[in-house]
Parts: structure tokens; C-alpha cells; sequence
């Protein structure tokens, strides 16, 4: 089984980081979190606003508290929105049901960790997000069927 340790975990955020700025997106932060919620790596486009980094754990936190990738979480907090909001008083606003929040998967499946991304358009973060994934060999789970 693949790890996530610090140094896998702070190459993904500076990957998020560098292709966002290869694509010309607005400054980014990305928070790489363990399967425990634990933070391995958080970092900040120095261009980024500075609550980038807290939206960016609060999209991971949300994936890994949850059990499915933002884009689910976005749903769910559409359609539960009281749900979502004692989930919020549990955690001390700590989750952020958007996109952009991604689980970590090795090849066989197995639950690494999650990013979090914040910036830009939940797209966008979530696009910048991805290409990393795959630069590093890793699955990402965005809480949408794989197509």
C-alpha cells in the first residue's frame, strides 16, 4: 500500500501550487491531510489571500469527516443544509462542503488522505488539484462517478 507521508504530501501541495500558476489560475493554497484529518502539508501561493490555507483544510477535513470527495458533499449540503449546519457546530466550522476538497486513493483503492483546495473557482482548484494527483500516481475521488 502506498503511504502518504510529509514529503509525498508536500510535493502534492507544490504541485497544486505550480500548476496553478502554469495555468494562469488565481493564487491557490493546498492542505494535504492524513486519513486521520491530521495536516502533513499547507501551503500558501505567496500571492494568496490569507485565509486560503483555513478554506483549503476545511475542504479536506469536510471529504474525510464525510467519507466521499466535495463534489458529494456539495450535493448533500444542498439537499441537508440543517444537517450540514450541526456538522458545522460539531466541528467549530471546520468543514466546507464544496468542491475542491478530493480524497486520496492509492491503485487498489485504499483511503491515503485528502487535499483541500482554495483560490480560484471550485473548478479550477479542484482541476489544479487533479493534475497533481495524477503527476504524483495517485487516484483522486471528487465524490463524482468516474466517467
Amino acid at each position: 500500500m502506498t503511504t502518504l507521508d510529509f514529503e509525498r504530501a508536500t510535493r502534492l501541495a507544490a504541485a497544486t501550487l505550480r500548476h496553478a500558476r502554469e495555468l494562469g489560475v488565481r493564487p491557490l493554497a493546498a492542505a494535504v491531510l492524513d486519513a486521520a484529518g491530521h495536516p502533513l502539508a499547507v501551503l500558501r501561493d505567496e500571492r494568496a489571500s490569507f485565509l486560503r490555507p483555513q478554506i483549503a483544510s476545511g475542504k479536506a477535513r469536510g471529504c474525510l469527516g464525510m467519507g466521499f470527495g466535495g463534489r458529494e458533499l456539495a450535493r448533500r449540503a444542498q439537499a441537508m443544509p440543517a444537517f450540514f449546519d450541526a456538522i458545522n457546530s460539531l466541528t467549530g466550522g471546520e468543514v466546507i462542503p464544496v468542491p475542491g476538497g478530493i480524497l486520496l486513493r492509492d491503485g487498489a483503492g485504499g483511503l491515503l488522505g485528502a487535499i483541500g483546495v482554495s483560490g480560484d473557482t471550485s473548478d479550477n482548484d479542484e482541476r489544479c488539484a487533479l493534475l497533481a494527483i495524477e503527476e504524483l500516481g495517485l487516484r483522486g475521488d471528487t465524490g463524482d462517478p468516474q466517467a
